[in-house]
């Protein structure tokens, strides 16, 4: 049996609850961008940094051109930074490194995380998607990331997802490293207490913020209760 097959042996649900964990800081919001938005979104940005504490926000569009990433970031960093949130860019390393982001997020096809690091530099923030699966979390833990993300925990409009992981593997993963983990995917500040109470550091919200019928603000506030 190799290494990776042990994503395949079933996680004891309980398994977390069976051992003491040492102290982490409470959960925070980690905000993504919605895939696309108009030219006032830096105003929404802005209105939801204010609304409650997020750690990061991640800008993550697809389908556009570099120049267009590099001008949105030019925008939104300068907002994230006069707030102190940090600034990840999505899948792109040297986009990240071309417009001064905070650190980048990495799926698994883009780059490795030595390489990234090698780019950045030692205070670039590098986060890896790790799916379902603890061999891939422990081998980004291995390369030297700062953060791994699991998900989607819940059906999402954002993005095509193919892996569901329970909520046990953030307690079976902040029960043996130290590294923060984000939990992502369809959350919303109804069905988050459960990823919450089971270990994660960071829950990365988006729809639930942009397509809160209040406003971004109120999408913000409404995870206040939840992270208390």
């Amino acid at each position: 049996m190799t290494e990776a097959d042990d994503d395949y042996v079933p996680l004891d649900p309980g398994f977390g609850e069976r051992f003491a964990r040492d102290r982490r800081p409470a959960c925070q919001l980690y905000l993504i961008s919605p895939p696309t938005f108009g030219t006032g979104f830096a105003d929404s940005l802005g209105a939801a940094l204010d609304a409650g504490p997020v750690a990061a926000f991640q800008l993550r569009v697809k389908d556009v051109t570099d120049d267009r990433i590099l001008a949105l970031a030019e925008t939104l960093r300068a907002v994230c930074a006069s707030r102190d949130v940090s600034f990840i860019l999505n899948d792109r390393a040297d986009l990240a490194k071309q417009c001064g982001a905070d650190g980048v997020h990495l799926g698994q096809q883009d780059g490795s995380v030595r390489d990234a690091r090698a780019l950045l530099g030692a205070d670039a923030q590098i986060g890896v998607t790790c799916h379902d699966s603890r061999h891939l979390a422990m081998e980004a833990g291995e390369a030297g990331a700062d953060y791994v993300a699991f998900g989607a925990f819940y059906p999402t409009t954002t993005k095509e997802v193919s892996h569901t992981p329970d909520p046990s593997l953030l307690g079976w993963w902040t029960t043996l490293s130290q590294l923060p983990c984000i939990a992502i995917g369809g959350i919303t500040a109804v069905n988050a207490p459960p990823l919450v109470n089971a270990g994660a550091d960071f829950i990365a919200v988006s729809a639930a913020v942009w397509a809160h019928p209040d406003g971004p603000a109120a999408g913000v506030a409404a995870f206040g209760p939840v992270l208390a």
